[in-house]
């Protein structure tokens, strides 16, 4: 442990260690609404680039077609960046849910960061197995940090 000489008060060593200061109470299920709404929110949005990826096919005799796999990614994951790594540090979902991400020690995370976070997550839904670990985790913590909180150093926390 670290040095509590002083009256300084005694700090985590690592990451994965549970943060006493953030508040992380209820957010498992604050955090399945948030999600249900961002899923909303993303179908739209996927919709949208998918639309306008097809009209510019059109202009440019099919070219653009072989972009939409690769759009709809961008699309999930540039969401992710853009409003995990922005001011508020939520997804529009999150907002609504009062939650709010924050580095392991108490900062702001950057896009990259929340990219790489929402990445670990679609790929953790897109496996059994995976998800049932990462929920498992998120279970037994008394944090509430699930799987690809730990792997990418970030807490969801009340706002």
């Amino acid at each position: 442990m670290s040095d509590t000489r002083f009256g300084a008060p005694q700090q985590p060593i690592s990451a994965l260690d549970v943060r006493p200061y953030q508040n992380t109470s209820g957010v498992l299920g604050s955090r399945l609404f948030a999600w249900i709404i961002d899923i909303v929110v993303l179908f739209f949005l996927g919709w949208l680039v998918f639309f306008l990826l097809l009209v510019l096919g059109v202009v440019t005799f099919g070219a653009t077609w072989f972009l939409i796999p690769a759009a709809t990614v961008a699309t999930a994951l540039g969401y992710a960046a853009l409003t995990i790594g922005g001011r508020k540090q939520s997804t529009w979902g999150m907002r609504v849910a009062g939650l709010k991400v924050e580095t392991a020690t108490g900062g702001r995370p950057d896009g990259i960061v929340a990219a790489v976070h929402a990445l670990f997550f679609y790929v953790a839904a897109g496996t059994v197995a995976l998800w049932l670990l990462d929920i498992g985790c998120g279970l037994f913590r008394s944090d509430r940090r699930l799987g690809h909180d730990l792997l990418t150093g970030l807490v969801v926390v009340r706002a």
